[in-house]
């Protein structure tokens, strides 16, 4: 085991390293780039066609291309669960870690990195639609095994394999065992719930959503995922009316120490401005998993007349995730006098909470992580179960669901060390796939984008409004 530790732990030191950080901000770089900013300019676009999306019905009209032009889920609860799956605990226990290790000017190179995710998000939906499949079930399925299977061609299937394999491992971890323990340690410390009850309670309540299959969950998650997020930032918006005083200190600590190293002071370490750059980029990646190729598989299910859409749709889960959310609960840590103690992870944001609401702000966490963890889990068996649909074909569903859900109670009462490590490599090697086929197919992404904005890939009867 020790051997086995060692090993990952060295692997995870290169996939989450300086070089994996470079290259997944350097493709979208490039892709923001090819785009020319469209993701940016557009953000009000997006949000429109998010609302109009909520309850799109499948056409009528016969079309050339049945793929193009229907799915299983509306747009909108497309995006709900790809969000099920990136709020998280990245969002509370992420964004403690990035502050506590990088320094305030973290949470800068968190929004820069959402900033050029987006387009990178973008240009995943975008693929993911115009390559999809269906299956031998009737439904659609996609993602990036898939536009790397069809878009480059069966030379590349084993690219597309290899991102299966790490999907499908990834997800029991990151996806599932590391949540269900995340929510049992909450609610032990919180409210005294024993580790096994908290597990046995999570795996009915999701077993009963997963066993249904996509639909269920993207019908909880369109739910669910709205008034968990608003609730949170409602949450965080009555501390920073506490904390107002310190609201315009906060941003200047994060755009000082953005460039400037920071000093130790109390039981804050200090931080070099590499260390800034580097925790918030790996923490911003992690939390709206951007380049990691996790949500367009999702948006492959969207009921959608065309890609570039729902790209406009599925680019809002950056910014939702990390502009909003991620945005609230640094404030809250960074207008707290508890972020130079020492603490860091879920501890650091439930006392930043609970020196402004006292009584409130530890159970505020702790449902919240609960909810964001739950809706984690959702979203994640729907990645790994295309994943492993990807590798042993449509007859392996069923097995992987119920095998998913039992794993849930031996996560909540686990020893993870080892599990989260090896989950969390994984969770990185699924980008390096991805990213390949992103770079070598941005010229269909490009010329998609291109072909829409000017309107000759519109089908009939829609309608375009994109404020020439």
């Amino acid at each position: 085991m020790e051997t086995l530790n060692s090993l990952f732990g060295a692997i995870n030191g290169i996939v989450w390293g300086p070089l994996m950080l470079i290259l997944l901000l350097g493709v979208g770089v490039y892709l923001q780039i090819g785009l020319k900013l469209m993701p940016i300019r557009k953000l009000g676009m997006g949000f429109k066609l998010m609302w109009q999306g909520r309850d799109a019905k499948p056409s009528q009209k016969p079309v050339a291309d049945k793929a193009a032009d229907e799915g299983e889920i509306s747009p909108f609860n497309a995006l709900m669960t790809a969000l099920s799956a990136t709020i998280g605990t990245g969002n509370i226990a992420g964004v403690a870690t990035a502050i506590a290790l990088g320094g305030p000017g973290a949470v800068f190179w968190m929004w820069i990195t959402a900033l050029v995710g987006m387009a990178t998000k973008f240009s995943e939906a975008v693929l993911a639609v115009r390559y999809r499949e269906t299956d031998a079930t009737g439904y659609h399925v996609g993602g990036p095994m898939f536009y790397i299977k069809n878009g480059l061609g069966k030379k590349w299937l084993w690219l597309a394999g290899l991102f299966s394999f790490f999907g499908a491992v990834a997800a029991f971890g990151i996806g599932n065992t590391v949540q269900s323990n995340s929510v049992a340690d909450a609610m032990d410390a919180t409210f005294g719930v024993p580790h096994w009850l908290t597990g046995v309670v999570i795996m009915v309540l999701a077993g009963a959503v997963i066993l249904g299959g996509i639909k269920r969950i993207a019908k909880v998650a369109g739910k669910l995922v709205p008034i968990m997020g608003i609730a949170y930032v409602i949450a965080g918006l009555l501390v920073l009316i506490v904390n107002a005083g310190q609201i315009g200190e906060a941003f200047g600590l994060i755009f000082y120490y953005a460039f400037n190293p920071m000093a130790a002071a109390g039981g804050f370490a200090g931080a070099a401005v590499m260390a800034a750059i580097r925790f918030g980029v790996a923490r911003g990646i992690f939390s709206n998993e951007a380049g990691l190729g996790s949500a367009p598989i999702a948006h492959a299910a969207a009921r959608t007349k065309n890609p570039v859409r729902q790209g406009l749709i599925a680019m809002l889960g950056t910014f939702i995730d990390t502009i909003i959310v991620c945005t609230i609960t640094a404030l809250v840590i960074l207008t707290s006098t508890v972020w130079q103690t020492g603490e860091e992870g879920a501890s650091l944001t439930a006392l930043s909470f609970d020196q402004a609401l006292p009584g409130f702000g530890n159970p505020i966490v702790a449902i919240a992580l609960a909810v964001f963890a739950f809706t984690t889990i959702l979203g994640w068996s729907f990645y790994g179960e295309k994943c492993f649909q990807f590798l042993f074909g449509t007859r392996s569903i069923m097995l992987y669901r119920v095998l998913f859900v039992l794993a849930i109670p031996l996560g909540a009462i686990a020893q993870l060390g080892f599990i989260w490590l090896m989950a969390d490599t994984f969770n990185a090697m699924m980008a390096i796939p991805n990213l390949i086929a992103l770079a070598l197919l941005s010229p269909v992404v490009f010329k998609l984008t291109k072909d829409y904005f000017s309107g000759k890939d519109v089908l009939p009867g829609e309608e375009l409004n994109h404020d020439k």
